[in-house]
């Protein structure tokens, strides 16, 4: 008795085994994230249509026909998975990276809009403010608690000595 291969046998394999690595490599390149899950499914069709024909008359088929189908068939599940997981990575991080891109972008539109708005006024900030504006001398400044008048002072009298 004559026995055939599963019309699937070799190409969904093969569909499954390119899926995997289309999808591996996805993970580098998120562009190419949705090829792996579309070659996936059509090895998964045809290896779920190799088997209704299997389960139809098994006795005109290889055995290993089947088996090399069912591998197929888990190696192309396995592809669907992991090409569908880096796709919803890269949809997530295209829609993070989008929101947070898209408010930097209206921000540096209203500064345009308004420039007045977002000046920094460090006048008016605290930290530069006189505490105590009756110790302030117009003329002097005070570097580590010595008048800097007394230090030329004393290199004038240094001087002339």
């Amino acid at each position: 008795m004559m026995h055939n291969k599963l019309p699937a046998d070799p190409t969904a394999m093969i569909l499954g085994i390119i899926a995997l690595v289309i999808s591996f490599a996805g993970c580098c390149c998120g562009i190419f994230a949705f090829i792996p899950i579309i070659i996936s499914i059509i090895g998964l069709v045809m290896a779920n249509k190799s088997l209704r024909i299997y389960q139809i008359n098994p006795s005109i088929y290889e055995p290993q026909s089947k088996s090399n189908v069912s591998t197929a068939k888990v190696l192309n599940i396995i592809a669907l998975v992991v090409s569908s997981l880096v796709t919803l990575f890269y949809i997530a991080y295209f829609i993070i990276y989008g929101a947070l891109i898209s408010t930097a972008i209206l921000e540096g539109i209203e500064m345009q809009n308004n420039p007045d708005d977002f000046n920094y006024e460090w006048e008016n900030d605290s930290i530069y403010k006189d505490t105590d504006a009756s110790e302030r001398e117009e003329d002097s400044m005070r570097v580590d608690s010595i008048n800097m008048e007394e230090l030329i002072k004393i290199e004038i009298d240094s001087l002339n000595n």
